[in-house]
């Protein structure tokens, strides 16, 4: 076999690879499905469309004892999002500006308040990548329920809309090269266990 047909064959298997992953990312997204479970925090993770309105409404009905807003924009203000109930538990994070930084800043906010489980809060598209993040960089001892947030912005028939398509493929390929950095980072993002009283 001459190199050319090896380097061709190499390409159509690489080809059918990407694309029989990008069919399993694509039917994991659609089929994620929240999970009800009551924790010590609801974490939201800003910049997305109906986000912060899910959180609030997750956080109000019993959803976490507190709710954390990570990676805010620097202009709101806690008394902003809650002007008839400013005793609530309402911690605003504004400094991440990446989903990596998100699960950075949260660790610290959550670890503050020995936090053992929250819901996990963002769209349907990030939340895959998102939920490997924090998983990878939270202790094992904390449980996380994802919650994803449909929006308008992405559509379940994403092969008839741009954006739909351009948001999916760019959380796909985002999620595999997360997949590989933590394949090879042996842990050391990831802290200790937590204390137990």
């Amino acid at each position: 076999m001459s190199l050319i047909r090896i380097f061709i064959a190499g390409i159509l298997l690489s080809a059918v690879a990407v694309l029989s992953l990008f069919i399993v990312f694509t039917w994991e997204v659609f089929s994620l499905k929240s999970k009800q479970a009551a924790a010590d925090a609801v974490v939201v993770l800003a910049g997305g469309k109906g986000r912060i309105e899910e959180g609030v409404r997750l956080y109000r009905a019993g959803g976490g004892a507190a709710l954390y807003l990570i990676g805010v924009d620097p202009s709101v203000r806690k008394r902003d999002l809650v002007k008839e109930r400013p005793e609530e538990q309402i911690i605003l994070e504004k400094q991440s500006t990446t989903t990596l930084e998100n699960a950075i800043y949260a660790r610290d906010l959550l670890a503050k308040r020995e936090v053992r489980s929250l819901q996990l809060i963002t769209s349907r598209y990030h939340m895959l990548r998102a939920e490997l993040i924090f998983r990878n960089l939270l202790s094992k001892d904390i449980a996380i329920y994802p919650h994803p947030v449909d929006s308008r912005n992405f559509r379940e028939e994403w092969w008839r809309y741009g954006g739909s398509f351009r948001l999916l493929f760019t959380e796909f390929y985002k999620y595999y090269l997360y997949r590989l950095f933590f394949l090879f980072s042996s842990g050391e993002l990831r802290p200790g266990p937590l204390p137990v009283e």
